[in-house]
C-alpha cells in the first residue's frame, strides 16, 4: 500500500494529463490574459485546469481538502485541522505560458501532517511527467513510455551545476552563484528554466543544486519536494530544515533544492535581507 493509503500515483498522473490536455487547447491558440488582485498573470487555461484537477481529485479522495492556486475562500482554520490537504497547482509557470516557451506544469502533490507524501509534476508541452511516492522511489515518464526510476546525482567540485529560474532570478541568487564559484574555483554551469521542472532537473541528476531565494507558495513545491526526496535530495529552507506544509501562512521560506545533502550548500545562502 503506498503513502496514500492504497491511492495510486499513476491515477494523479492520470489526472494532471487531462489537465494537461485542456492547457495545451488554450496554449495553441489565442487566449485571454487576465490580471489577479497581485498583478500576476492568469489564464483560461489555470481556471481549466483547476477545474479539472479539483473534480477528479474530489471523486478519488472526496475526503481529502484540496487547495488549489485557484481555490476561492479557502478556510485557513479549517484547513489548518486537516492531516491530509492536497496541494495543486493547475498551471505553475503561466509567466512561461503566456511567453510560449513550453517551460509550465501541472503540480499536484499530497501533504499529510506537513510532509510531502505524493506528488504529480506533468509537463503538458513535451508529455514528460515526473511522479513519487512516499517509500516508492521517483520516476520519469515520457509520454506513454515505460516510466524510468530517477536519482539525484553526486557532486563533483569541479564541475558545478546550478539550476536558476528564468522568471524570478535576482541579486541573492547572483550572490549564492558567486559564491559557490568562489569555493568551487569556476564558474558553475547555469540551467535556467522556469515552474516546477528546475526541482525536478536536480532529482533526475542533470544538476546540484536550485536556490530559490524569491517567495514562492505551498502549491509550487509540495508535489516537486516529494519527487526530489524520494530521488535522494532535499528542499530545505537557509537553516537546513525540510520546508512543511499546510502551515498557517501558505508561503514558503527562501529554499534550496539539493541532490548531495553531504555538501553544504547553506554556506552560499546570502542573508534573506540583503
Amino acid at each position: 500500500m503506498n503513502a496514500a493509503e492504497g491511492l495510486k500515483v499513476e491515477a494523479i498522473a492520470e489526472v494532471a494529463r487531462t489537465a494537461g490536455a485542456a492547457i495545451m487547447e488554450v496554449y495553441e491558440r489565442e487566449y485571454e490574459i487576465i490580471e489577479k488582485a497581485d498583478g500576476s498573470p492568469v489564464t483560461t487555461a489555470d481556471h481549466r485546469a483547476h477545474d479539472i484537477i479539483v473534480e477528479h481529485l474530489q471523486a478519488l479522495t472526496p475526503e481529502i481538502l484540496v487547495v488549489s492556486e485557484e481555490s476561492k475562500d479557502i478556510d485557513a482554520t479549517g484547513r489548518l485541522h486537516c492531516a491530509k490537504v492536497w496541494l495543486v497547482d493547475p498551471l505553475d509557470g503561466t509567466k512561461e505560458f503566456i511567453r510560449r516557451n513550453g517551460e509550465f506544469t501541472v503540480n499536484i502533490g499530497l501533504a499529510e501532517q506537513g510532509r510531502p507524501i505524493l506528488g504529480v509534476v506533468y509537463s503538458p508541452s513535451s508529455g514528460v511527467c515526473y511522479f513519487a511516492a512516499q517509500g516508492e522511489g521517483a520516476w520519469r515518464q515520457q509520454g506513454s513510455g515505460s516510466p524510468e526510476p530517477i536519482r539525484v546525482s553526486a557532486y563533483d567540485p569541479a564541475r558545478p551545476r546550478m539550476v536558476a529560474s528564468r522568471s524570478h532570478a535576482g541579486e541573492a541568487v547572483s550572490a549564492f552563484r558567486d559564491a559557490l564559484a568562489a569555493a568551487s574555483g569556476c564558474d558553475p554551469t547555469i540551467v535556467s528554466m522556469g515552474s516546477a521542472l528546475k526541482v525536478c532537473v536536480v532529482a533526475e541528476g542533470n544538476a546540484d543544486v536550485y536556490p530559490r531565494l524569491a517567495p514562492t507558495s505551498e502549491w509550487d513545491t509540495c508535489a516537486s519536494h516529494c519527487v526530489l526526496t524520494e530521488a535522494g535530495g532535499r528542499l530545505v529552507d537557509c537553516q537546513g530544515t525540510d520546508l512543511s506544509y499546510n502551515k498557517k501562512n501558505i508561503l514558503n521560506p527562501w529554499f534550496v533544492a539539493l541532490a548531495d545533502p553531504d555538501v553544504d550548500w547553506l554556506q552560499f545562502c546570502p542573508p534573506q535581507d540583503s
